[in-house]
């Protein structure tokens, strides 16, 4: 028989159809889809509502390309790291980082990523493929029964900034967001999705004129042209002033505020003049800055700003009024900070 197709790519509707063609009542696909998506089912042996000629039809015909957590590691300071198999046998990592008051899902939407930022780990894998929508989705649902197994409650965030570009994914990011979302899959509101690009102005003007109610984060690390090409070369492609574009863009159309991410690296952006640049590119729309702390990838040019580089930002920031908040690395004892997932395993 030809290769059995993933029963996740079919709509509810395309369900209903298939059992409506096999001489079936269409509500059953309603009920197949509700095991699928709202209960997570990984068997068609778990669907207990369903009779055994259905699921054995079902096995017949299709396959739930269901992940695996492979390995599951858990920090001193209480992030916990999954190594995910796919069904082809790639790897992905994706984590869970719990704070006092709520837990956040940073999950990965490509196998390595199209991009070759140097000063990230995932980017040296290069990009092997794009994860499928139920792919990203149950990175997600498998953190969500971690947060509530290990923190008494379910996933209250989800950020996109795990391994891959997600706007290079961009179809399958959405498709994911709209279950992720959806009452009949998580019921979660978008307000506390935030999907992170490096900054790719065609896809940003997308995302607003799609009308997405999700939030916006930009890996900047630098507001000069020629410093943000050296650590980000593929944004020669991408100028500044292309990116501040669909910037204002996304804000006229969204009303939503972007956010900056940044880092500050030991003789590459922590000098007076990035830091003015910084504060210029920020008056362009209404944003906030998170300084990210760097986590080292090896012993190369990429190293940490010390404290008074860092303090330079915070006070010239805050005093244009621009938020800025410094981001603590959560579980660098296990590869599992920003800029660290590579699949080591």
């Amino acid at each position: 028989m030809e290769d059995k197709k993933d029963i996740r790519a079919l709509t509810k509707d395309q369900l209903r159809d298939f059992f409506v063609a096999q001489g079936d009542q269409a509500f059953r696909g309603n009920q197949v889809y509700e095991w699928l998506w709202t209960k997570g089912a990984h068997k068609f042996e778990d669907m207990t509502n369903v009779s055994k000629a259905t699921r054995t039809l079902l096995e017949t015909h299709f396959v739930i390309n269901h992940i695996q957590v492979d390995q599951m590691q858990r920090s001193a300071d209480g992030t916990v790291k999954n190594a995910v198999r796919l069904h082809d046998g790639l790897v992905v990592e994706s984590v869970l980082i719990p704070t006092a008051t709520r837990t956040t899902a940073c999950v990965s939407s490509q196998v390595g990523c199209s991009l070759d930022c140097n000063f990230c780990a995932t980017a040296r894998l290069k990009r092997m493929r794009n994860l499928q929508p139920d792919e990203i989705y149950d990175q997600v649902v498998a953190i969500d029964r971690e947060s509530r197994l290990y923190y008494n409650h379910p996933l209250s965030n989800i950020v996109f900034m795990g391994m891959g570009e997600p706007l290079m994914n961009y179809p399958n990011v959405m498709k994911a967001i709209e279950k992720i979302t959806s009452e009949e899959g998580l019921g979660m509101s978008p307000k506390r999705i935030t999907v992170s690009t490096s900054g790719i102005p065609k896809m940003i003007k997308k995302m607003a004129d799609d009308g997405v109610k999700f939030k916006l984060a930009v890996s900047l690390h630098s507001a000069i042209e020629s410093t943000r090409n050296k650590i980000m070369p593929f944004t020669t492609n991408f100028p500044l002033t292309d990116l501040r574009e669909s910037l204002e863009y996304w804000y006229q159309k969204t009303k939503s505020k972007v956010t900056y991410e940044y880092v500050v690296w030991r003789g590459i952006n922590d000098n007076r003049e990035a830091v003015d640049a910084l504060v210029k590119f920020c008056k362009y729309v209404p944003c906030k800055v998170n300084l990210i702390e760097y986590n080292p990838i090896d012993d190369g040019e990429f190293q940490q700003a010390s404290e008074e580089a860092i303090q330079a930002y915070i006070t010239a920031l805050e005093r244009h009024d621009i938020v800025v908040k410094v981001r603590r690395s959560r579980g660098k004892d296990i590869d599992a900070a920003c800029g660290q997932l590579a699949n080591k395993s």
